[in-house]
């Protein structure tokens, strides 16, 4: 089918997670030497110029580096103020506060994860999650916490001990309404768990809390052109009972340290839009068609129920090898259809090696 015949929107998969901090090389430096994120899909400086209403109703200049672990999973949205200082939270983020709180990572090996990255980074004991698979919990230089769930969703395999984002945790105050957004606008329809007390796992967070832990997936393949690429993803949603959350990005912009956004890669901007106005949950940002040289298509924002931001990104032309000048134009192709496995293979020809 092609897009413009598209009645019902494609969620193909999370595409990126966006990562406010100071300093853009470093910490791409970080996740690609610790996490394996060593393809850039694009580094470049530029105005935002259409996030008005979150970056106080002024444009404000960036610099981001989209970086893909090419193992699988989403990719990581590097991204940095140019224009002003990117402000951290005005208190420290607890367990259940409203946002994304954790990232999560993939890995084939969870031993072989933990004894990688306990080398230069602190890190929880492995431990088991509700749902009896073992993960374990670390952070990024900027204190952003990040968990490695043990998965079986993989592209390529023996690149790296990890690959790249399958998922989020994230704070909410109405656990019923949250589910019902994340099932009915990005398709996690199954749930895995719903547990309510103190979780031992959650020691490496410092909290005792009581909380209701929900991890929500799909019960269908996602597809798409990249569909293969990212894989099986998985949103958990967190609620606290014993204190009232904060919420973390109260009185700071998009862009701000921290993890800013959520992303899924869409088919069908324009189902979407209408599916997202009929359940009263409006675009706030809605480019039309960009065109950044290396890349081109259409993003938009709504927010979730406590206001964390959820981006769609659709693609119209990427980069397949681009050094050669080889990019595909991806609306001359079938919407739900994935692209080959060596059309994925050649864009990680342009990983980066660190020495």
């Amino acid at each position: 089918m092609k897009r413009a015949e598209l009645t019902e929107p494609i969620i193909s998969g999370i595409q990126q997670i966006g990562i406010g901090n100071t300093s853009v090389y470093d910490t791409w430096a970080w996740y690609r030497k610790q996490l394996g994120m060593d393809l850039p899909v694009f580094d470049e400086a530029a105005e935002a110029e259409l996030m008005l209403p979150y970056t106080g109703g002024q444009p404000r200049s960036r610099h981001a580096i989209l970086a893909l672990n090419m193992m699988g999973g989403g990719g990581a949205e590097i991204w940095q103020y140019t224009s002003r200082k990117g402000q951290p939270a005005a208190q420290p983020i607890q367990a259940g506060d409203l946002g994304i709180y954790i990232a999560k990572f993939k890995s084939p090996d969870i031993q072989k994860s933990h004894d990688f990255l306990s080398q230069e980074n602190e890190t929880s004991p492995i431990t088991q999650s509700p749902d009896g698979r073992q993960h374990f919990y670390t952070k990024d230089p900027d204190g952003n916490l990040i968990e490695l769930v043990q998965s079986d969703s993989w592209f390529k395999k023996k690149l790296s001990h990890s690959g790249g984002v399958s998922g989020v945790t994230i704070g909410v105050t109405e656990m019923e309404k949250s589910i019902e957004f994340y099932r009915e606008i990005l398709g996690y329809d199954r749930i895995v768990y719903d547990e309510t007390r103190s979780f031992e796992d959650f020691q490496f967070l410092d909290t005792d809390n009581k909380f209701r832990r929900v991890l929500l997936t799909h019960s269908k393949p996602r597809v798409g052109p990249f569909s293969k690429l990212f894989g099986t993803t998985e949103i958990e949603l967190l609620q606290v009972y014993d204190r009232t959350p904060n919420k973390i990005f109260a009185d700071r912009m998009w862009g701000d340290l921290g993890y800013i956004h959520l992303c899924f890669d869409i088919i069908g901007m324009a189902a979407l839009r209408g599916k997202c106005l009929a359940y009263k949950c409006p675009f706030t940002v809605d480019s039309g068609d960009f065109d950044m040289g290396e890349a081109a298509g259409q993003f938009a924002y709504i927010e979730d129920p406590d206001g964390t931001l959820i981006e769609f990104v659709e693609t119209h032309k990427v980069p397949i090898m681009k050094k050669f000048g080889w990019y595909l134009d991806l609306r001359k192709r079938p919407a739900e259809k994935s692209l080959p496995n060596f059309m994925l293979t050649a864009m990680g020809w342009g990983r980066v090696k660190d020495k």
